[in-house]
């Protein structure tokens, strides 16, 4: 797994010397341990595209046997970690080689929560006749939907993403509108940041939030006697009291931590001595989500009109597939 951020020289360097520094942001990455650390390789390129994005380059998903070998690391736990601090999120599938493995719909299943960052790439379409295209081009979208459960239906780009020429041209122009389209969505990527942000910490806040009052009601289980006892009880009934709360404080339940998850987690701690929830805490959270975001929001507002185009004097893709000299050639690939 290879992340290709800016430098002043071009190198390569293990995370073993870079993790610990301040420079970049991956020193928490030492918690999966050495198995991990030993794959994880930063790149650095003096490239002017970097200066504003970066690029994180992962392995590609086991598949048949290769799954019973296993990594000598948690891979979904990795994909998770990087899917919270990521902007965009691409997946790329061969449309020559479609096969929705195990390893893949446990990495998936990390990424529930960050569906809108998902956009889904359909490569080396070219290399398939029309008849075969439409049948992955569908069984793609049957899969996909199993394992993204919502009711939106996840973007889909079909081409061929690559500096050759297409191996076969009898959807070229399709193509390169699928490559135009995706060209687009990466522009506005470095405009709307500082809104990504903000959705991200009213997301952390809800998280919060819903923590303080999960805490709150477990610790009011508690009597004088029994707490062995009461804490096997509550550990055991963590669905039924995330749906109390959720009815109690008028809260959705896709807000709450799946119920096994949080259990493998707390139940390692006593949950009587943990710290009271203090009276203002929960409605100073309320507080930040109802007035100071909004009025964030209406600062931001305000200084996007003072821009012509926000963000394009920063966006590594301004002029991409737009100008002569960057234009999409179906004749010559996927873009020069």
């Amino acid at each position: 797994l290879s992340p290709v951020c800016l430098g002043s020289l071009r190198r390569a360097a293990s995370i073993n010397a870079e993790y610990m520094g301040n420079t970049k942001p991956f020193k928490t990455l030492s918690k999966f341990g050495m198995g991990f650390m030993n794959k994880f390789n930063v790149s650095e390129v003096p490239a002017p595209i970097l200066e504003s994005i970066s690029f994180i380059d992962s392995p590609g998903i086991l598949s048949g046997e290769k799954q019973r070998m296993g990594r000598n690391y948690e891979f979904h736990k990795i994909v998770e970690w990087f899917a919270y601090k990521a902007d965009r999120i691409l997946l790329l599938f061969d449309a020559h080689k479609l096969d929705i493995s195990d390893e893949l719909k446990l990495a998936l299943d990390c990424l529930k929560g960050h569906d809108d960052k998902v956009r889904v790439i359909l490569n080396k379409a070219d290399q398939v006749s029309n008849q075969q295209l439409l049948r992955v081009y569908g069984a793609l979208m049957w899969s996909l939907g199993k394992m993204f459960k919502t009711p939106e239906v996840l973007r889909v780009y079909v081409g061929s993403f690559w500096d050759k020429e297409y191996s076969n041209a009898h959807n070229e122009e399709l193509f390169d509108s699928e490559c135009a389209d995706l060209l687009s969505d990466l522009r506005s990527l470095p405009r709307h940041s500082a809104t990504r942000k903000i959705n991200e910490f009213v997301k952390r806040t809800r998280r919060l939030k819903v923590h303080l009052l999960i805490i709150k009601h477990l610790r009011s289980q508690f009597g004088w006697l029994g707490k062995s006892k009461t804490q096997t009880k509550v550990l055991s009934n963590l669905g039924t009291m995330f749906r109390e709360i959720a009815q109690k404080n008028n809260l959705n339940l896709t807000d709450f931590p799946h119920p096994n998850k949080f259990r493998t987690q707390i139940e390692k701690f006593p949950i009587n001595k943990f710290p009271k929830i203090k009276k203002n805490q929960i409605p100073a959270l309320d507080k930040i989500l109802s007035e100071k975001v909004p009025k964030l929001m209406e600062v931001m507002q305000t200084g996007d009109d003072d821009i012509e185009e926000p963000g394009a004097a920063h966006n590594p893709f301004a002029g991409t597939g737009e100008e002569k000299d960057a234009a999409v050639s179906g004749s010559q690939g996927y873009a020069r």
